[in-house]
C-alpha cells in the first residue's frame, strides 16, 4: 500500500460550487483509496494555504496537486519539489508563466484529454513522455425517454462568461415559431454581473417564459433534469474535455456544442462513425441557432443523433479506467 498526499481546491465538496474539476478530484481520490492507496487530502486556496499544506507533508512523499491550486502558488510548488515527488493534475491549460513554473518542477503531469496533453506540450515545450492522460469516467445511467418534438433543451454549467450562456440566449432568441423550453443548471454566484446581463438579454429577447436558470442541483435533481431532456446544449468558449457531454451521452442524449478543446473528443462517435451531436464554432450565436433549429425541425436528424448517442453510450469510459490510468502515472513517479 502506498501513501499519496492529494492537494485539492478549498471547498471541493461545497454543493453550491460544483465543477467538473472538483468532481474529477473527488472521484479519483475515492478510486485510489479503494484501490489500496492511503490518500491524505489537503485543501488549499492560495499560496499561504498551499505552503502550509506542503509543510506538513514528509520528505520524499508522493504529492498530487490540482493545477488550479498550483497555478495560484507556483513558488511554493517549485520550492517543495526539492524534497517531495510532485505530480501535477491539470484540468485546464492556462499557458501562463506561473503554470510553466510549477509544471517544470513536476515529476509527471496528468491532464484529462488528448487535446489537453497536446496543448500543454505545445504551450510549455514539455517532453512528450512526461505528460499523460487520465480521461474522466462517467457513471452508467438510465436512458432518457425524450419527447416527440425534441424541445426539452438542457444546459449544465456554472453561469460564467466562459461557458457561453450569453451566446445561448442570443441563439434561442432566433428560434421564432418553434416549440422548445431550456433549463440552465449551474451556479449563479460565480459572476453576478454576468448573470445580471443575462437577465437583461432574457427580457430583451422575451425569453422569460421559455428559459429557466435553476441554479446548482443535487445529484438526484440533476439526474432528473438529464432524464427529462432531449438534448444537451454546451456553448462553452473553452473546455479541456467536457464531462457534461459524457454525462448526457450516458443517458443517450445527443449534444449540441461548440467545437473547442476536448469537446469533440468527449463527444466521440457512434458505432457507424456518426457523431452523436452537432458541433458549431464558438462565439457564434447564428451557427448555434441554426444547429438547434435543425435539431427541432428535422425528425430524421433527431432519430440519427439519438441512435448515435445510444451507440456512443456503450463505449464511454468508467471511473475505474480513470483511476487506473492515474495510478499508473503515480506509481512511476513514486
Amino acid at each position: 500500500m502506498s501513501d499519496l498526499h492529494f492537494i485539492v481546491p478549498e471547498g471541493i465538496d461545497d454543493p453550491g460550487r460544483p465543477s467538473g474539476g472538483n468532481a474529477y478530484d473527488r472521484r479519483v481520490s475515492g478510486g485510489l483509496a479503494a484501490a489500496g492507496w492511503r490518500v491524505h487530502e489537503h485543501e488549499a486556496s492560495d499560496e499561504s494555504a498551499l505552503a502550509n499544506a506542503l509543510s506538513r507533508i514528509p520528505d520524499h512523499a508522493l504529492v498530487l496537486v490540482d493545477g488550479l491550486v498550483a497555478s495560484r502558488a507556483a513558488e511554493a510548488f517549485v520550492h517543495a519539489a526539492a524534497r517531495v515527488r510532485l505530480v501535477a493534475l491539470v484540468h485546464m491549460p492556462l499557458g501562463d508563466e506561473r503554470e510553466a513554473a510549477f509544471l517544470s518542477a513536476a515529476a509527471a503531469i496528468v491532464t484529462t484529454s488528448a487535446w489537453g496533453r497536446r496543448a500543454l506540450i505545445e504551450l510549455h515545450s514539455l517532453p512528450c513522455d512526461c505528460v499523460h492522460v487520465a480521461e474522466p469516467g462517467v457513471d452508467a445511467a438510465e436512458l432518457a425517454s425524450g419527447t416527440a418534438g425534441g424541445g426539452a433543451l438542457l444546459s449544465v454549467a456554472a453561469v460564467t462568461p466562459g461557458k457561453g450562456h450569453d451566446v445561448l440566449l442570443d441563439a434561442l432568441a432566433m428560434l421564432n415559431g418553434l416549440d422548445w423550453q431550456c433549463e440552465c443548471v449551474g451556479s449563479l454566484h460565480r459572476d453576478p454581473v454576468f448573470v445580471e446581463d443575462l437577465r437583461r438579454r432574457m427580457a430583451d429577447g422575451r425569453l422569460h417564459d421559455r428559459v429557466r436558470f435553476s441554479g446548482p442541483q443535487s445529484e438526484g435533481e440533476l439526474a432528473g433534469s438529464y432524464g427529462a431532456a432531449d438534448v444537451l446544449v454546451l456553448p462553452t468558449r473553452a473546455e479541456t474535455y467536457g464531462m457534461v457531454v459524457t454525462e448526457a451521452l450516458a443517458r443517450g442524449l445527443p449534444v449540441v456544442a461548440t467545437h473547442v478543446g476536448g469537446v469533440p473528443e468527449a463527444l466521440g462517435h457512434g458505432a457507424d462513425g456518426v457523431r452523436p451531436g452537432l458541433l458549431v464554432p464558438s462565439d457564434n450565436a447564428t451557427a448555434l441557432a441554426e444547429a438547434l433549429r435543425a435539431w427541432l425541425e428535422d425528425t430524421g436528424l433527431r432519430r440519427r443523433l439519438r441512435r448515435a448517442a445510444r451507440e456512443r453510450r456503450e463505449s464511454l469510459p468508467d471511473w475505474t479506467m480513470t483511476t487506473s490510468a492515474l495510478a499508473d502515472v503515480l506509481a512511476r513517479a513514486a
